[in-house]
């Protein structure tokens, strides 16, 4: 099959994302990389980290080739002023935005195969009077997904989120049948299409302690997630549970799913982080594109030192090569 080309961005040029780009750069890998940025904050961040890595312009004629360490391919974006590591510049963020709507079009025209984007600071975006709530919610609006699902993953462990970045309070009210019938058949379409997986099989969080315990510590099982699991079933949905999420993080159930879906923000990825800190990675489900990204922020304060950790991207882009094959394979 063809070699993949991943395109990546940068995020927030005063953060480590040019950093851990440029240590991505330094290694083999089986896909063809391509970095939208500003050629001179490249060249700048290169020479504080004493990397040696030649910058050569992106052009969209020959076919891929497997990425040549030493050197990466740069689709430009110029920023409004020169950044300096560790401190944000509002001016910039236009530049931030353009980033990842080019890195967008790129994919939905099939210029590239998946996108991998690194950390952005969403202050400093909403504060030069740009509205943006985060990565998922802007690709969403740019692909114009019906619904998107968000999933963190490890190599050995997958977690998809039925509600994001909401108060607790505020989780029993979003958990409706529409949301769960939504967000599961996007898991379930998405483990099939990008990672391959024929029937797969999704071990489902209850919400309440004991997953509710017959109705005797919450409702929301028997009205409403019950029930949603049953219709889903019927349409040949390999899905277990509700479970209660105290022991569904056990090995006999992990070994025997493919995924697990927590009903809320802190009930799944406090499990994944403790058991892949450094390695898991964010993949924004349910999109017409491909799109993983690094599992961390911005991190201003080890920006252009040398101690940035570059294992998250790391892990992103094997798991972009590996989508992106896996989709190919399978629409062949």
């Amino acid at each position: 099959m063809p070699v993949p080309r991943i395109v990546i961005t940068a995020g927030e040029p005063a953060g480590i994302g040019p950093d851990i780009v440029l240590l991505a750069a330094d290694h083999d890998w089986d896909a063809e990389l391509v970095v939208v940025a500003d050629p001179g904050l490249l060249q700048t961040r290169a020479t504080a980290l004493g990397l040696s890595v030649q910058l050569v312009p992106f052009a969209n004629k020959a076919a891929p080739r497997a990425h040549q360490p030493g050197s990466l391919l740069v689709a430009p974006v110029s920023l409004a002023t020169p950044s300096k590591a560790g401190t944000l510049d509002k001016k910039n963020a236009p530049y931030v935005v353009q980033s990842l709507r080019q890195a967008v079009r790129g994919c939905l025209d099939n210029t590239w195969q998946a996108m991998v984007t690194g950390p952005v600071q969403k202050s400093i975006i909403n504060d030069a009077g740009i509205p943006f709530v985060g990565h998922t919610e802007f690709l969403a609006e740019e692909t114009g997904a019906e619904h998107v699902v968000m999933m963190l993953a490890t190599a050995e462990l997958r977690v998809a989120l039925a509600t994001t970045h909401l108060p607790l309070r505020a989780v029993p009210e979003a958990i409706t049948p529409r949301l769960l019938t939504l967000a599961l058949g996007v898991l379930h379409d998405e483990l099939q299409d990008k990672f391959g997986i024929a029937t797969p099989r999704i071990a489902v969080l209850g919400l309440n302690p004991h997953a509710g315990e017959g109705g005797h510590m919450g409702e929301e099982e028997e009205q409403t997630i019950i029930p949603v699991l049953d219709s889903l079933r019927e349409q040949g949905m390999d899905l277990i549970g509700p479970l209660p999420a105290d022991t569904a993080f056990t090995g006999n159930i992990l070994d025997a799913c493919d995924a697990v879906f927590a009903m809320y923000h802190d009930q799944g990825l406090p499990v994944l982080k403790h058991a892949g800190f450094g390695r898991a990675i964010n993949i924004t489900l349910g999109l017409p594109i491909i799109r993983t990204s690094v599992d961390h922020g911005t991190a201003l304060a080890l920006a252009g030192t040398g101690a940035a950790d570059w294992r998250s991207l790391e892990q992103a882009l094997s798991i972009a090569c590996e989508m992106s094959k896996n989709r190919h394979a399978i629409r062949q």
